[in-house]
């Protein structure tokens, strides 16, 4: 006679590990999509308080002093250039710059840029040795509007997925540049 081969041992452990991925898997997916509803309530969140700015001052301090607390960020610094006037507003205040430095950053960019860093741009002034992951997001007006750069920073180095975020932080960017639009056209 023969020998009994086993199958059923063999079986139930492969099933148990499909199941143990699959579940896995599942915990994954839902931790993203917590994530990604919690970025969205706060971008959605941020654009209603600019949006509720009293005039352009107001809105640069909406930008930099309450944003970073909104979206869950380090550091915010936004950048503007029109004619051959530049300027930066951080936390700190704002000082004129060298239009230069934000279109050669600007070159690059095509709407968002999400990345690791060293040493974050020097966008961020004084910040930019703390930051070590950075969503560039470009501000885009026509002429004679200003455009530039949002820059958002984190102190702790992220995994990131460049194109997760990247269309909510287009919509933030682009809401941003209406806006100044909004103050600076009669």
């Amino acid at each position: 006679m023969g020998t009994v081969i086993d199958f059923e041992t063999g079986a139930v452990a492969q099933l148990r590990e499909r199941v143990a991925q699959a579940e896995e898997d599942r915990q994954d997916l839902l931790a993203f999509a917590q994530g990604h509803s919690g970025a969205t309530e706060a971008i959605h969140a941020a654009v209603l308080m600019a949006i509720e700015a009293e005039g352009l001052d107001h809105l640069l301090h909406i930008v930099t002093q309450q944003w970073p607390d909104m979206l869950g960020v380090d550091a915010v610094a936004l950048a503007l250039y029109v004619g051959d006037t530049a300027i930066r507003a951080d936390i700190s205040g704002m000082q004129f710059i060298e239009r230069k430095l934000i279109e050669k950053a600007a070159l690059d960019i095509e709407g968002v840029v999400l990345r690791s860093a060293d040493r974050g741009h020097p966008l961020f002034g004084p910040a930019a040795d703390t930051v070590r992951a950075e969503a560039l997001i470009r501000i885009d007006n026509d002429a004679p509007m200003p455009s530039g750069l949002l820059a958002l920073g984190q102190r702790e180095n992220q995994d990131i997925d460049a194109d997760h975020g990247a269309e909510l932080l287009r919509f933030l960017g682009d809401s941003l540049a209406r806006l100044i639009g909004k103050w600076l056209l009669p």
